[in-house]
């Protein structure tokens, strides 16, 4: 469970609170966020409530209009496409820039994250699966020496959000990315970063590809 205490202050607890059942499925996309349900929610000011929904925004997971308020964000299919076009460049020339063979330090670092991220798919731990998982490849694409790249990367990362979560609870889905992030791991040991690079990018097509597929079915429907 969720304390304020562990997330620094009110409004970092309910963006974190929100962000959670945004990635998990909990808010669906396309629904409302109402500052009165919230303030019922949540023991903070209203002013409280809009820095978190302002917070939100920034990151990518809520949409705000005019007089409609703020509601989770809901991609289209052209808006997924053009988010992955953007997330295969960036992790690509990420991959590209790696010093190769990796240094032990940074094998065994992965390793460890693997490792944590392996046993939260075992126990599924939709939370821990979720900030292994970031944490895996942040730290791998750390390794490129360019601040603002991964910077990029995070960013995008967030804003495929409400696309990544479809994958979180699908143990099929959870068994590729162990997986992906194995053969990752391996890859760095040796000098070829175009396999690397081609790894990373195929690491994306599952979860970009069953978003797509539902978001057909339920227009279909």
């Amino acid at each position: 469970m969720l304390h304020v205490a562990d997330y620094g202050g009110k409004e970092a607890y309910v963006v974190r609170a929100l962000e959670e059942d945004i990635i998990f499925g909990r808010l669906a996309p396309g629904t409302r966020l109402v500052e009165d349900v919230l303030l019922g929610r949540f023991p903070v000011s209203r002013h409280t409530i809009r820095q978190a929904l302002y917070q939100l925004e920034k990151l990518g997971v809520v949409t705000r209009e005019r007089n409609k308020g703020a509601m989770v964000r809901r991609l289209s299919p052209e808006e997924v496409r053009q988010i992955y076009e953007v997330r295969e460049l960036l992790q690509r020339q990420a991959a590209l820039m790696i010093p190769l063979p990796a240094s032990d330090a940074l094998i065994d670092e992965l390793m460890e994250i693997h490792r944590i991220y392996s046993a939260h798919v075992d126990a599924h731990y939709l939370r821990g699966i979720h900030e292994a998982n970031d944490r895996f490849h942040l730290t791998m694409f750390s390794a490129c020496g360019n601040d603002y790249l991964v910077s990029s990367i995070d960013h995008y990362m967030r804003l495929s959000l409400p696309v990544r979560a479809n994958s979180l609870a699908d143990p099929d889905k959870l068994e590729v990315s162990r997986q992906h992030h194995w053969f990752m791991i391996e890859a760095m040991k040796r000098r070829d970063n175009w396999v690397l690079a081609q790894l990373c990018v195929d690491h994306l097509q599952p979860s970009k590809m069953f978003y797509l597929e539902e978001i057909e079915k339920a227009d279909g429907a």
